[in-house]
């Protein structure tokens, strides 16, 4: 097979690919406004509501919207300040917010959600931290992220909504059996990472290997101490709760009594669904699991769809706003941060060269 036949054969099959995901999304995102009909008697698709009343009273909500925006608008700032709890050595407040808000803009107006990876690699290239260096940071400040919100969904299990939020203990206790497993890696790759790399030196085997662990050893070097992970647990609650607390006020402004305590529990599925980077179904995903959630806490199928609808643009609104700016002042273009533009191709580049360099003795 020629080059130009294997390079064709990949490009058909990352557009299958993207079809099927723009397909599955819309069927997930569907699901929110209609009902699937599949036994055969009666429309494919059955309207929850009806429409033209759901778009007219879509203005009664916006009275929860703005401070919906500003709480999702601080979880930048508040990442922010969580970044440096992990990082071997201090960069300015200033830069690592510039770096979190172009992350934010990436996830949330390109496709691929894959701003964290950026935000990584813009760190690596303005300090000269080895990029897998960087991007270990970042994961340990999502998990503690993610243990955090567990916390918190458990804490509202104990609150005076804890009779409804109880349906989701099965969905629970998945989740924290998965945080539990996900912080044992995490620890166990900290400490044993680097003398894996150091027996690979000396034995002069698996270059690239031991060139990868040595760097994910120090990107994980804060998982090495219960000081240092419960450091960075504790700077972590910010964004979790910031982010909880405007969901929970979405719920109580959609009519659900004590939905101030649910808010965890709603970012805590989309947290779930939406956990791995590149899935072609994201939007789709999230419109199911909230309003699936919203319709199981009690929400009208109208009030849910709503409620998917408005957290959604309130989501992408605040933080691409945000990051939108930063984007403008650190002279980033646009179309340098889609795949296949400039600062990508030299992400893709950092990171093999990263794969390959010698790891120090």
């Amino acid at each position: 097979m020629s080059p130009t036949q294997g390079s064709g054969g990949r490009t058909l099959i990352k557009a299958l690919l993207a079809a099927l995901g723009l397909v599955l999304s819309v069927v997930l995102l569907s699901t929110a406004f209609f009902k699937w009909n599949l036994r055969g008697a009666g429309a494919l698709l059955q309207p929850r509501f009806p429409l033209d009343e759901f778009v007219r009273a879509l203005p009664g909500h916006l009275v929860w919207l703005l401070p919906f925006l500003l709480l999702q608008a601080s979880v930048i700032p508040l990442r922010a300040v969580q970044w440096q709890s992990t990082l071997r050595r201090p960069v300015p407040l200033k830069e690592r917010y510039h770096l979190v808000a172009i992350g934010a803009f990436v996830h949330n107006a390109l496709p691929g959600k894959l701003g964290d990876v950026m935000r990584s690699f813009l760190l690596s290239r303005t300090q000269r931290i080895p990029f897998l260096r960087c991007l270990g940071s970042v994961g340990v400040c999502k998990l503690m992220e993610f243990a955090a919100l567990m916390l918190l969904v458990s804490a509202s299990l104990l609150g005076p909504f804890g009779g409804t939020l109880a349906r989701f203990q099965g969905e629970l206790k998945v989740a924290v059996y998965l945080c539990i497993g996900l912080v044992a890696l995490v620890v166990l790759l900290a400490h044993w990472s680097a003398p894996l790399a150091h027996a690979m030196h000396r034995r002069h085997k698996l270059p690239r290997l031991e060139s990868f662990l040595h760097h994910l050893s120090e990107g994980l070097g804060t998982a090495r101490s219960f000081v240092g992970m419960a450091r960075v647990f504790v700077f972590s609650v910010g964004p979790v709760l910031a982010s909880a607390l405007a969901y929970g006020m979405a719920l109580h402004g959609i009519g659900i009594s004590g939905g101030l305590f649910a808010g965890a529990v709603v970012l805590g599925a989309i947290s779930l669904g939406q956990s791995l980077p590149g899935v072609p179904a994201g939007m789709g995903l999230y419109y199911f699991v909230t309003s699936w959630a919203a319709r199981s806490l009690g929400a009208t199928p109208e009030d849910a769809a709503a409620f998917s609808t408005l957290t959604h643009l309130g989501t992408v609104i605040s933080q691409v706003a945000v990051g939108a700016w930063s984007v403008h002042v650190r002279k980033i273009r646009i179309r340098d941060l889609r795949k296949g533009g400039s600062l990508a191709r030299e992400a893709a580049h950092h990171v093999a060269h990263d794969a390959v360099e010698p790891a120090p003795p």
